[in-house]
């Protein structure tokens, strides 16, 4: 891991979970680097309050420009409950029944737990944006804010059995794995994670990097002036390479969402 992403984690850590590490000094172009990343994981607010804990760093050695630019993005920051998403979708259509019968039961039933439909929403969010636009540290972070918050009340009982009806279980554990491997969790934290994944850091690594230098033009297929139909083989390269990386975590979702999207993108040619 290279100096750019050793401060963007430790930034990210500080300003969503107070931790304490040093900031290291950067050239103003690896900053600019870091701002990618930054802007790419949609984790700007996250990273105001990091850069605030290190104020008083020496390594911390922001260009003139990068600072006004976080200025004029201060005070940005969500409710906790306002991180969590109102509906979510999977891809599958029997899985994504599923999770919808399970929210409407469990929100009818005489002792709903609130807090366990919160976590099953954000881990069935993430899952989805990790699929369709790469890894979502924003996401993951909020999981890991709402435990540290709310996580006594969670019933992680049913949302084990839910994950389990969703075929979700390696996904929320990877998603586990990425709040012990990179923000320093606890195990104990985390009662939905049976067992450590090694690979899950250097995804993270990965994905993040991947996602920040990602410049493909969000289109499949298009007619270009003389009728015919072009394909963006980078978009399609990209998704299939992402696929792949999430196959063994979520396999029948990942399946669906790659055809899923694929058929979507055919629907969007125009007449």
């Amino acid at each position: 891991m290279d100096v750019i992403q050793r401060n963007f984690f430790r930034i990210l850590s500080s300003g969503a979970f107070g931790t304490q590490s040093s900031i290291e000094p950067m050239s103003p172009f690896k900053w600019r680097r870091l701002m990618q990343m930054v802007e790419a994981q949609k984790v700007t607010s996250i990273f105001v309050n990091g850069i605030a804990a290190h104020s008083m760093d020496e390594g911390l050695n922001l260009p003139d420009a990068i600072i006004a630019e976080l200025r004029t993005k201060m005070g940005d920051n969500k409710a906790l409950t306002a991180k969590v998403p109102k509906s979510v979708r999977l891809s599958n259509s029997l899985l994504n029944r599923r999770l919808k019968k399970l929210i409407h039961d469990e929100l009818h039933s005489i002792d709903t737990s609130v807090e366990a439909l919160d976590i099953l929403k954000l881990i069935v969010s993430n899952s989805e944006t990790m699929l369709n636009r790469g890894m979502n540290l924003g996401g993951i972070i909020t999981i890991g804010q709402y435990l540290r918050v709310r996580g006594d009340k969670v019933d992680f009982v049913k949302l084990d059995s839910w994950l389990a009806n969703l075929q979700l279980q390696s996904m929320a554990e990877l998603q586990g794995n990425i709040l012990i491997s990179v923000f320093g969790f606890e195990e104990e934290e985390l009662p939905f994670v049976n067992k450590i994944d090694k690979k899950a850091y250097e995804l993270t690594l990965r994905s993040v990097s991947d996602l920040a230098k990602d410049t493909a033009q969000e289109w499949h297929f298009k007619q270009n002036s003389a009728g015919f139909v072009q394909n963006n083989g980078a978009v399609l390269r990209r998704n299939l390479r992402r696929s792949v990386r999430y196959m063994g975590y979520a396999p029948v979702e990942t399946v669906s969402n790659f055809f899923s999207n694929f058929v979507r993108s055919l629907s969007e040619i125009e007449e």
